[in-house]
């Protein structure tokens, strides 16, 4: 059993469909059958139920998934070790990061990491799946809302955030101390969609109470949040550190929220078991610093 079985196998896995799969690794269909069929010669069991043009991924082919990402990952773990003898500059780091931290704020670290590794590759991904996309082995370190402890991951506390209303400081309410959950389901609300995180996160604490929250308009960035809010469309409720990240918003105030308090607790994860080159470190811990001081 080599990797290029393997991969081929994962694709088929992917997209349980061998013409696309085919499409996708640059072989024939014919040739990736066959590979496939060899494939599950060696192992003496079906990997895919082939129902006229459906296929569907047997409970030998899921196990195969589960120990077939760890090959591929060791491998190319192996590649970049031998690679870091040559050079520890060299190679690439993909990194996973919630959208409303990706902005902005980030930058100015990635431009110094991009200085002292220039050789090296930086990917930054915006998602709202990072502990899924670190468990896929398609990013190498993630930055996300802290989730249930898993054995297969590193998850290292980067501290804790709370919510808080973010109005037009033209608005009465920006004379406000504070503001309580059941005076914010009265108001005109500005939100990301149900789905997202920082909206679900919300939502529970409400819910929890035994309020629900209404919305007037909703939107997928925070940008654009601020800019209705600006706008007087409405008030939106986010992490306190927003305007830091998006700065330029004079004219938007914070009020912190009274009782319950929505808060978000960030975490940087990554694969216990896989190599981490030096520039993965150094990122790391930078991220690690970056986080303790905005959390000051």
């Amino acid at each position: 059993m080599d990797t290029r079985n393997i991969t081929y196998f994962m694709a088929v896995y992917e997209y349980l469909h061998f013409t696309k799969a085919a499409e996708n690794l640059g072989i024939s269909q014919p040739t990736l059958s066959q590979q496939i069929r060899l494939l599950e010669a060696e192992v003496g069991m079906p990997l895919f139920d082939r129902i006229g043009k459906k296929v569907v991924a047997t409970e030998a082919g899921r196990l195969l998934h589960q120990y077939g990402m760890k090959m591929l990952q060791a491998e190319l773990d192996a590649k970049n070790a031998i690679k870091e003898l040559l050079s520890e500059k060299r190679g690439t780091v993909r990194l996973a990061v919630l959208p409303s931290d990706l902005d902005f704020q980030l930058v100015p670290l990635f431009v110094e990491f991009k200085t002292l590794y220039p050789d090296t590759k930086l990917q930054a991904f915006s998602t709202i799946y990072v502990r899924d996309e670190v468990l896929a082995h398609k990013v190498d370190l993630g930055v996300g809302l802290r989730g249930p402890v898993d054995k297969r991951l590193v998850q290292i506390p980067l501290g804790s955030e709370p919510y808080e209303v973010f109005v037009h400081s033209s608005s009465e309410l920006a004379k406000r101390r504070e503001i309580t959950l059941e005076e914010l389901t009265q108001l005109a609300l500005v939100m990301y969609p149900k789905g997202y995180i920082g909206r679900d996160l919300v939502d529970e604490v409400f819910r929890e109470q035994g309020l629900e929250l209404a919305t007037v308009m909703e939107a997928g960035s925070a940008s654009s949040l601020l800019q209705l809010v600006a706008a007087g469309i409405g008030v939106t409720i986010q992490p306190r550190g927003l305007l830091k990240q998006h700065p330029g918003w004079e004219d938007i105030v914070t009020i912190p929220i009274a009782g319950p308090v929505p808060v978000r607790h960030m975490e940087l994860t990554y694969y216990a078991d896989r190599f981490i080159s030096k520039a993965q470190q150094q990122l790391s811990a930078w991220l690690i610093e970056f986080f303790k001081s905005r959390a000051e």
